[in-house]
């Protein structure tokens, strides 16, 4: 990748007009401690007015979708943003992950079904809907193989989704009155796994800098009791995944390596338009409706996300000592109001979109203890 430049200026960008306060808040907080690390100037938030014709190194909150749009903000390829740029809306969503359920079924345009040939044998069993009419007999080939889980593929942490059981179970979703539009926007059918690891495997590429990781993420309760994306735990090294995979790690996270390899690989052969100088994958690894251990990728994050604020703090320690190895970083996100614990580095405390209260904070250990 092409060193950032010292002209640049960071310039955080929240992308969605109605983005709630956390999400441009943390948004700003990241670009601004990226600006301190590499050595160049904050520019606050993106201004279309401020900052045209500037060189910039932007910080979006989420992939960038579209020629027009990445040109608009003066990115041309990976060097110049922290995140990633796809041609079209859903392949930086989870319906890629995998394939139709015949080809005579809806697909968006740009639809490349060379990808989830490519990863089949990397992903759980599943099957991606575009339309109402697709759904029962989707829904009817994966029930065989025991319960689904439906995923509508723009939420996120979790949110919006349901297991389903039987054929009688998902009728009662497609009788639903907001039925058609959700399925036509794109629903994920997927194997539905019990005691399930989520792993976080991913690289981050920062100027002259490569970062690769592995680690897991755990589930909180947000102020309604639901389950939401509560914080990730990552082991960072400098360099790429072979240096990841020389440290001492279990089977099963060098599997979740090697299935995130070949899922990024993929991408980019499927996709030859897309880029991304942030690329995370989520693997979940679980038992299967008979009986069998399943670990498969779930999806794609080529945006900031969750686990951010700890591959930061994981630059910053390497560029403060150049010579480490590996180091332990946690983010963590909590909805109930507390002090911040010792050494910690707080990246948020406010209101959330679905909450009164959210902290978000890192902490960093060393690899060895």
């Amino acid at each position: 990748m092409t060193p950032t430049h010292s002209k640049k200026l960071v310039v955080a960008h929240s992308v969605r007009p109605a983005a709630p306060l956390h999400e441009v808040e943390t948004n700003r907080a990241l670009a601004k401690w990226l600006a301190q690390i590499l050595g160049l100037k904050f520019g606050g938030s993106y201004d279309p007015h401020k900052h045209h014709d500037r060189d910039l190194y932007l910080l979006p909150t989420q992939t960038l979708v579209g020629a027009a749009s990445a040109r608009e903000l003066g990115v041309k390829g990976p060097e110049d943003l922290w995140g990633g740029y796809v041609e079209h809306d859903f392949i930086c969503t989870k319906a890629i992950t995998h394939g139709l359920l015949n080809h005579h079924a809806q697909a968006p345009q740009g639809w490349a079904p060379l990808f989830s040939e490519k990863v089949r044998s990397v992903v759980l069993d599943g099957l991606s809907v575009f339309s109402l009419e697709d759904a029962r007999l989707a829904a009817e080939h994966l029930l065989y193989g025991g319960s689904i889980r439906l995923k509508p593929i723009h939420a996120c942490a979790g949110r919006g989704q349901e297991v389903i059981d039987s054929l009688d179970r998902f009728d009662e979703v497609l009788a639903r009155l907001e039925a058609r539009a959700l399925f036509t926007e794109g629903v994920v059918l997927e194997q539905d796994l019990d005691q399930v690891i989520t792993h976080s495997v991913g690289q981050s590429f920062f100027a002259n800098k490569v970062l690769s990781y592995c680690g897991d993420q755990y589930l909180t309760k947000d102020a309604h009791g639901e389950d939401v994306y509560g914080g990730s735990n990552l082991l960072v090294v400098q360099g790429g995944y072979d240096d990841l995979l020389q440290l001492d790690l279990s089977e099963d996270v060098k599997l979740a390596i090697k299935q995130a390899q070949v899922f990024d690989s993929a991408a980019d052969e499927a996709y030859p338009g897309f880029y991304a100088s942030r690329r995370n994958y989520d693997i979940a690894q679980g038992m299967a409706s008979d009986g069998k251990r399943r670990s498969g990728v779930l999806e794609q994050s080529w945006r900031m996300g969750g686990a951010s604020s700890a591959e930061v703090a994981a630059l910053q320690s390497f560029v403060n000592d150049p010579q480490m190895r590996a180091i332990r970083v946690s983010s963590v996100e909590t909805y109930i109001d507390q002090p911040l614990p010792a050494d910690a580095i707080e990246v948020y405390r406010g209101p959330a979109e679905n909450s009164e209260f959210l902290l978000k904070y890192v902490t960093v250990k060393s690899y060895d203890g």
